[in-house]
């Protein structure tokens, strides 16, 4: 991989702050934009703009094959079978809500069971709890282990006859540690339950294949994968989401519509509606195919690295200790410093123009497992360098000087 030439393809990188080089760490709460991406959406707008599917003039039909060409170029992405189970959603949250509640008011009795992990990011609690008290059913936890990984053994142990759903982050937001989730469909899948997988924090670094995985739903945001804000993925075996009830009621969801009863467009405008986010749907396709370019195996390749040499050089500030040590992790280093809250962490190392993130990270239960109030994250991307990580150290140096 040559990094210097792919930095160059992200504006942002160039920029300074308080008159250092930025150095931009905060991979896993967003990532940055390429050029190719930035020119897509400033193109529809100023050249092409035009709502989509349902017009009969030039630039309808030209954007709606563009958005039609991105859903399939997302199916190819992540190898799903059909293009029209890609449904296209605002982001990661909104594709779980959707399934908590297409899902659960399609299937759900009082009584039944949901299992999730101990390690998920809020999005992957809340809408469970939601539509557990709605319908009356059990949230139950896959317990976790000290280093941060899921207890497979006790897994197997909390499922019963009642279980009737699975949803399980791929890799913590908060510690970047990757879960078996193919073990999980596997067992799963012994007893006939169907897995959502949260994708969020692996699409971006980790080869990713539906059919081989023989997950029933997965979920992403664009915006992870250096694509826009407002756009996500929601994946789904047809024969769930033919059954499912819609999520919401609108136009373009719908075949007839009167006041005495509608019937459903076919998948996946079934769960499409209103105008969608045409643009950046497009915008999103130009990002994987920027991914594809570069090929995901070697952006894995070159994360491996660069994470075993963040490790190995963070490692050896004195008094910090690293939560989630585990060897079996995407780019992510969470961390708590004895003497300096994590608090003022990020904000010490934003005067050298150093972006972390700091906080319990929309995880308070994996907090809470780990007896901490938050930690400092460090996540890394494609863009990032060794140099940068070395950058990083000294200047984490001179701020432990002022607490020493």
């Amino acid at each position: 991989m040559q990094v210097e030439n792919i930095r160059k393809q992200f504006p942002i990188l160039s920029e300074k702050v308080n008159g250092y080089p930025y150095i931009y760490f905060d991979n896993g709460a967003t990532t940055q934009k390429p050029q190719i991406v930035l020119n897509t959406i400033q193109t529809i707008y100023e050249k092409e703009n035009s709502n989509i599917h349902r017009g009969m003039h030039h630039f309808s039909n030209l954007l709606t094959e563009k958005f039609e060409h991105a859903r399939r170029t997302i199916q190819k992405f992540i190898h799903a079978k059909q293009p029209h189970e890609i449904i296209f959603t605002s982001g990661t949250t909104a594709s779980i809500n959707m399934i908590a509640n297409s899902f659960g008011n399609t299937f759900f009795q009082h009584g039944d069971e949901i299992i999730v992990g101990q390690f998920e990011h809020h999005a992957n609690i809340v809408p469970w709890q939601m539509i557990a008290k709605q319908k009356g059913v059990t949230i139950k936890v896959i317990p976790g282990l000290p280093d941060g990984t899921l207890n497979i053994t006790d897994f197997k142990n909390t499922i019963t006859e009642k279980t009737r759903f699975i949803s399980v982050a791929h890799v913590s937001n908060a510690t970047g540690v990757i879960h078996p989730i193919k073990e999980i469909i596997a067992i799963a899948h012994q007893y006939h339950i169907p897995v959502l997988i949260d994708a969020a924090q692996s699409i971006q670094h980790i080869p990713l294949d539906v059919m081989d995985l023989d997950v029933d739903f997965l979920a992403f945001s664009g915006h992870k994968i250096y694509g826009p804000t407002g756009i996500g993925i929601l994946y789904g075996k047809e024969q769930w989401l033919d059954r499912m009830l819609p999520y919401m009621g609108g136009g373009e969801m719908i075949d007839t519509v009167s006041f005495e009863k509608t019937t459903y467009n076919k998948l996946p405008f079934k769960f499409e509606a209103g105008t969608p986010n045409y643009v950046g749907g497009i915008a999103l396709a130009k990002a994987i195919e920027f991914v594809q370019d570069i090929g995901i195996n070697e952006i894995y390749q070159y994360e491996a690295t660069l994470y075993k040499y963040a490790v190995e050089k963070i490692a050896q500030i004195e008094n910090l200790k690293i939560i989630g040590d585990t060897p079996n992790k995407t780019s992510v280093i969470s961390f708590v410093h004895s003497k300096i809250p994590s608090y003022d962490i990020g904000i010490l190392l934003d005067k050298f123009g150093i972006a972390i993130r700091s906080g319990h990270h929309c995880a308070q239960p994996t907090m809470d497992f780990f007896g901490v109030q938050g930690t400092a994250r460090v996540s890394l991307a494609l863009y990032n360098t060794k140099q940068e990580i070395d950058s990083f150290v000294e200047h984490f140096k001179t701020i432990s000087q002022l607490f020493s």
